[in-house]
């Protein structure tokens, strides 16, 4: 609705001023200055050398005949200010707003820009044979959002969980799982982390395990059966578990490939790099594609010892990823510390004529710290895994669920706990600016107050609280929704699509979190100072469809972030 207000004043302006002129439509920050305003007038005043304020009066004049001579019912009155020209959107327009969110209902917000492109979505990405990490979660909450949000547009969406699941540290497994014996049959995560750990500490001790370790990757890469048969099994252990962490998050992939599955193609990128004249070989026999002019450092494809890397595949990924599926842009939701990669490969993959580098992006995040700003760990001093952090926030959960309402059954608290829990876990995340380091406060994640997952799913459960008492009605009359606060929140119900959009263009998700926390503010205050029950029949159906339209953004804002709600709490 916010799109289709700005295009038409856009196209109302573009009717009356020369072709061409560069302007912008915005929401003016303070509301004195309007619902919209423009910069039209200063642009064109500033190129014909005139005064901008009557520029702005003689454009404010036109457009004033035209949407009359139109018979638009959008502006109630246009007014010039410092140069800007400001429009205030008529009550009556507003008011039937309320009725196309009702007839949207889910669909609402979302729009068909993507039709006929594709997006590739590559997050989370464990290591296999390791517990996930806080790193981890951070990109599947994130990637998970930024899937939703492009799905909510139309596009074709594929993600890809891109696994770690080859390299080195798969030699050091396999000969660790031989020398100690090893039984695989009931192997955890746990227990892989554990000889992982042990195995390196006695390669500090004994160099020569780590000979042995390379050999054994390198039978691996070779084909060997008993190392492959090894490392299919830490494999499909790992996924179990993985599995059993993204079915609570509510996470789904298209692919579940890892790097594994490019192991073949490898030779072919090294190759096409020397052929392209991209690479060059060293006299240690290593590859590199030089990136010094470009103010990078070299990009290493192949180690003096004939080993690949992660680049190698990582370029072998892109190639396989453009032929197949053609994409419109390829999102890798990975942390701060790995720019550097992402800046050689994608500069790489535009040398070698594989994708434009523009159709690549590095969506970064930052470190994930404790209260005291340091970075989360336990008390042991290790690095908290994803698992015991969700486990965590579910059990602080069902202990304030158990507080607040007593009454409810051991099965209701428990799927409860686990939506509010990962709703919390999952708001915090999102409602803060991806780059920087974000803050686990667990009290304030939990709050059913101030600006907190719970806090939004609390007050749509307090909507449809409200919706349920009054009973079915599917009629109202839009007029009747007069009062100041009802318009303020209207207003800010039709910037939903657009918030959205923004979040998507900048992969800033927290402006679509903090919107949904203004949005709760706004009607929470509303239904405590006016009546909604008492009022009179048509207020009260005005006021009540008010509230369901408010409910209807909220679930769609709170199910694009991927967080669930409960209609009852």
């Amino acid at each position: 609705m916010n799109i289709m207000i700005k295009e038409e004043i856009k196209s109302l302006i573009s009717k009356i001023v020369p072709p061409g002129t560069d302007f912008v439509v915005e929401i003016p920050e303070e509301k004195i200055y309007g619902d919209y305003a423009t910069n039209v007038a200063l642009i064109l005043a500033k190129k014909q050398g005139k005064n901008p304020v009557l520029v702005a009066e003689d454009i404010k004049s036109k457009i004033t005949h035209l949407s009359a001579r139109q018979e638009s019912d959008l502006f109630e009155r246009i007014e010039v200010k410092n140069g800007f020209i400001n429009f205030f959107l008529k009550p009556e327009f507003l008011q039937k707003q309320v009725k196309e969110i009702l007839k949207q209902d889910k669909n609402f917000g979302g729009q068909k820009i993507g039709k006929g492109k594709t997006v590739i979505v590559d997050y989370s990405s464990p290591n296999i044979a390791k517990p996930m990490h806080v790193g981890h979660l951070r990109s599947t909450i994130i990637g998970q959002a930024i899937y939703n949000i492009y799905k909510f547009f139309g596009y074709k969406v594929i993600g890809d969980n891109h696994l770690g699941d080859w390299g080195t540290q798969f030699g050091i497994m396999i000969a660790a799982c031989k020398k100690y014996k090893t039984s695989l049959k009931n192997i955890t995560i746990s227990a892989m982390l554990d000889i992982y750990v042990r195995f390196n500490k006695e390669m500090e001790l004994q160099p020569e395990l780590r000979e042995i370790a390379r050999q054994e990757f390198k039978k691996l890469e070779d084909g060997d059966r008993e190392n492959r048969k090894i490392w299919k099994i830490l494999k499909e252990k790992s996924l179990k578990e993985f599995e059993r962490f993204y079915k609570i998050l509510g996470v789904k992939f298209e692919l579940v490939l890892g790097e594994s599955f490019y192991e073949n193609k490898l030779q072919e990128i090294i190759k096409d790099a020397l052929n392209k004249g991209v690479a060059i070989k060293n006299p240690d026999n290593s590859i590199v594609i030089p990136l010094e002019k470009f103010n990078l450092t070299d990009c290493l494809i192949l180690k003096s010892d004939g080993a690949t890397l992660y680049e190698t595949r990582d370029l072998a990924t892109i190639k396989y990823r453009v032929k197949k599926y053609n994409p419109g842009i390829i999102l890798y939701v990975v942390g701060n510390e790995q720019t550097l990669h992402f800046q050689q490969l994608f500069q790489s993959a535009e040398l070698l004529n594989y994708i434009s580098k523009d159709k690549l992006r590095h969506i970064k995040f930052g470190l994930v710290l404790d209260e005291n700003h340091k970075k989360l760990a336990t008390r042991e001093g290790r690095t908290i895994n994803a698992e015991e952090l969700i486990n965590k926030i579910i059990e602080l959960a069902e202990a304030i669920i158990r507080d607040k309402n007593p009454k409810l059954s051991e099965k209701e608290r428990k799927q409860a706990a686990q939506i509010i829990g990962v709703g919390a876990l999952k708001y915090n995340d999102l409602s803060q600016n991806r780059q920087t380091d974000i803050i686990f406060d667990w009290k304030k994640m939990l709050s059913f107050e101030g600006n907190s997952g719970p806090y939004l799913q609390y007050s749509y459960v307090r909507l449809r609280s409200i919706l349920r008492k009054a009973g079915a009605s599917k009629s109202f009359k839009p007029e009747f929704l007069k009062e100041k606060e009802e318009l303020v929140i209207i207003k800010e119900l039709i910037k939903f699509p657009e918030m959205i959009q923004e979040s998507a263009e900048k992969f800033q998700i927290n402006m679509l979190a903090n919107y949904l926390y203004n949005l709760a503010g706004l009607i929470n205050a509303f239904y405590e100072k006016y009546s909604v029950l008492k009022s009179e029949k048509e207020v009260k159906l005005a006021r009540l469809a008010l509230i369901k339209a408010a409910t209807i953004v909220l679930r769609n804002g709170l199910n694009l972030l991927g967080i669930n709600i409960l209609e009852k709490m």
